[in-house]
């Protein structure tokens, strides 16, 4: 296909901290000992898409993310890694790399670097050609997380809950998006101009998909809003509506749409417009892009020249994740080596686990679900750790060359590499970043500690983030 693929692998994101640093940007996390970015890069080349823009926010993770694609992905990928400022924002990414944007088509996947799923992008491409669309989302079922906005992974004993992340306003067919909320306004009362309704005479209202950010654009009309729209920041919460809401106008045209950008369309009052609970669906079952407008007195029989907005709805027996918070870094290393085992790209155990041939384990160590067996499911156990006798892990990943004493138990948590863990220590619900030190008997839960920190021996802490200054 006429598309170059731009993948958006962000820097060190703030609400990543203390997991994310200046050593280990955003894209380079790991999940079940992988970085982030190797899932979608992996996706990408299943799916034949090879030529690929990965764009950086900062001059020294984008050598550190194109050193890691270097060795990685060496006569597998072609790869131009860019890097751009930080905090420019997605949009704002897109804008500074444009002069390297030159196919009809851009397939923009996946906004950041952090999505994980099984969804291939080619199906996304397919649909955004079949409707000659200016913008095509991709939208999935919002994952169900933990209870909490800590680092707990939301074990049997917890309730789990699906996030809320954008209100969508789809067409009958679900094909077309005709209306979203992102961001703050998603607790706002949100209001729909009348002439949506209008137009289309039904539209479904969903609040249970999230936008995936894995998006197909018509160049020409991204690069125009980029260049005339440089207070844009954000594809989501900037490009995506703005495009979403002029669509219903006579052909793409950014002026036509200047008085609402600037805040005049308030002029129009709230007569216009109608609120979400005030909706009500009439019997209509026609995509409103193939026929008349509906006027204020009636049908108008004349052909409608619109631009489209559509959407890809993946299946919900798909897996598809952001790690976008510290809740979905614990959330997706618990899947990835759970339920969706299928994506980590190792070679399980008859006992559903993941143990290196080269990990050692003490007597009476148990790395199970169950204490049935003396080796059982979720777990993962990196190349050169060694545990000590009497441990306990549950449904955790154990990164590579850990020392970890005995009389540990680990419950729900991400331990990355180089970590030593002394005796008596207890971690539920926690990440620990690289080259971290416990000391004895230390006691964690719901907790965060960056990398290199030591924590002293007795201490413990709940829902802490523990950091070197």
């Amino acid at each position: 296909m006429d598309f170059q693929v731009v993948v958006l692998a962000g820097g060190t994101s703030k609400e990543l901290i203390p997991l994310v640093s200046n050593e280990v940007p955003k894209a380079l996390l790991p999940v079940a000992n992988r970085p982030v970015l190797s899932y979608v890069l992996e996706l990408l080349e299943q799916n034949n898409l090879k030529d690929l823009i990965v764009v950086v926010e900062g001059e020294d993770a984008a050598l550190r993310v194109g050193g890691w694609i270097s060795s990685a992905y060496v006569d597998r990928l072609h790869v131009e890694v860019a890097a751009v400022p930080e905090d420019v924002g997605t949009a704002g990414a897109l804008r500074a790399i444009g002069h390297h944007l030159t196919a009809h088509d851009i397939l923009v996947g996946v906004v950041s670097g952090d999505l994980v799923c099984d969804v291939p992008p080619g199906a996304v491409a397919a649909a955004h050609r079949r409707h000659d669309a200016v913008v095509t989302a991709m939208l999935c079922s919002a994952p169900v997380s933990g209870p909490s906005d800590s680092a707990s992974s939301g074990g049997k004993d917890k309730a789990k809950k699906p996030g809320r992340y954008n209100i969508i306003g789809l067409d009958p067919t679900r094909q077309f998006m005709l209306f979203i909320a992102a961001g703050a306004e998603v607790e706002k009362d949100v209001r729909v101009q009348k002439s949506i309704l209008r137009a289309v005479g039904q539209m479904e209202i969903r609040a249970d998909l999230m936008d995936a950010h894995l998006y197909a654009f018509k160049r020409s009309v991204l690069q125009d809003i980029l260049d005339q729209k440089e207070n844009f920041h954000s594809l989501r919460q900037d490009v995506l509506p703005f495009l979403v809401r002029s669509q219903l106008r006579s052909e793409l045209s950014l002026d036509g749409a200047q008085a609402e950008e600037n805040g005049n369309d308030k002029a129009a009052s709230l007569d216009n417009k109608v609120m979400l609970s005030q909706l009500m669906a009439n019997a209509s079952s026609q995509s409103f892009h193939e026929h008349g407008a509906m006027g204020p007195n009636g049908f108008v029989p004349f052909p409608r020249k619109t631009h489209k907005c559509c959407v890809y709805i993946a299946s919900k027996s798909k897996y598809c994740a952001r790690l976008n918070s510290i809740q979905a870094f614990s959330d997706i290393n618990r899947d990835v080596i759970g339920e969706a085992s299928h994506l980590s790209g190792y070679s399980f155990s008859a006992h559903n686990n993941i143990i290196h041939p080269s990990a050692v384990l003490g007597s009476k160590t148990t790395v199970s679900n169950t204490l049935l067996i003396p080796v059982g499911p979720q777990c993962m156990l990196g190349e050169g750790s060694q545990m000590g006798d009497k441990c306990s892990v549950k449904r955790s990943v154990l990164g590579r060359h850990c020392r970890i004493g005995s009389n540990v138990k680990v419950v729900n948590s991400v331990i990355m590499d180089h970590v030593t863990i002394g005796d008596g220590c207890s971690i539920q619900g926690s990440v620990i970043c690289s080259n971290v030190q416990l000391q004895d008997r230390v006691v964690l839960k719901d907790c965060q500690v960056g990398a290199g920190f030591v924590v002293s021996a007795g201490s413990e802490y709940k829902g802490e983030s523990l950091a070197k200054k």
